[in-house]
């Protein structure tokens, strides 16, 4: 994801995200998951779903495949994998979990697949169940955070993962799931990455990721008003470690971004 092309515009309950936020229900930037209640997208189900995920890194008994593959292999509907050729199993690399915007799929971290190679990063991109992630259309965690643990799972199955650099990264409607789930599995996550979020939900939070936010000053989608008001400042209240790049462009991913992102998750100076 590195250019215009590869911003999707996506829907909510029936509305446009432009009509979404011209709905005024983007003010509730920060929701509190509580009970049956999360205020932006109505309609919940009636218990907030488990946020938290069991797959964690460990000791391999599978051999990956080495450059891009299919996660449908797995069982898993879709979604793909890179491996790096420098990748050896006696030493432990670093992972990158891509979560894509409403109405995209994995296809759409195309542009990561070098990066990956570059940085000697292992790569995961996967699909949602539905048109986006289970916290925009149900209204609380659900099949999506199984579904990723279903793939982390397989990930640490075939590669030897390093525990203290494995980020969960995520472009608008992702960017927003990925801080959201994140937040409560930051003893999992080391870092967070979101570009161009709309919100954060806080169901639980446990350890504390470091946080990467991107938003482009002439984003006519998610404004950056949200981030820059209250998605930010919020997170830093809550204490966490965050670092808040702003660049003149819309609702997309510029190249430049994405490596600076990675250059902080890999801490490459």
């Amino acid at each position: 994801m590195a250019s215009s092309n590869d911003a999707r515009t996506g829907r909510t309950h029936g509305l446009s995200r432009r009509d979404f936020i011209r709905s005024g229900l983007s003010a509730l930037a920060v929701p509190v998951l509580a009970g049956c209640q999360l205020e932006p997208f109505g309609d919940p189900t009636s218990e907030v779903a488990d946020p938290r995920l069991t797959a964690r890194p460990g000791e391999p008994s599978l051999a990956p495949t080495i450059g891009l593959s299919s996660l449908g292999a797995w069982k898993y509907q879709g979604g793909v994998m890179y491996v790096p050729e420098s990748y050896s199993p006696d030493t432990p690399a670093p992972l990158f979990v891509a979560l894509h915007g409403a109405g995209g799929r994995a296809t759409d971290w195309n542009s990561y697949h070098a990066r990956a190679e570059s940085r000697g990063m292992v790569f995961v991109a996967l699909d949602s169940r539905d048109e986006t992630w289970d916290l925009s259309t149900r209204g609380n965690f659900g099949p999506d955070v199984e579904s990723l643990d279903v793939v982390l799972r397989g990930t640490f199955e075939r590669c030897r993962i390093d525990p203290t650099r494995i980020a969960l990264g995520g472009f608008s409607d992702g960017a927003s799931y990925a801080l959201s789930l994140g937040v409560a599995n930051g003893d999992l996550f080391s870092h967070l990455v979101a570009y161009s979020p709309g919100f954060w939900a806080v169901a639980e939070r446990v350890g504390s990721p470091s946080v990467y936010i991107s938003h482009g000053t002439q984003d006519s989608v998610l404004p950056i008003g949200t981030t820059r008001s209250r998605i930010v400042p919020s997170m830093i209240e809550a204490g966490y470690d965050v670092t808040f790049e702003e660049f003149e462009g819309d609702h997309v991913v510029p190249a430049a971004i994405s490596e600076a992102a990675l250059d902080w998750f890999l801490a490459v100076s």
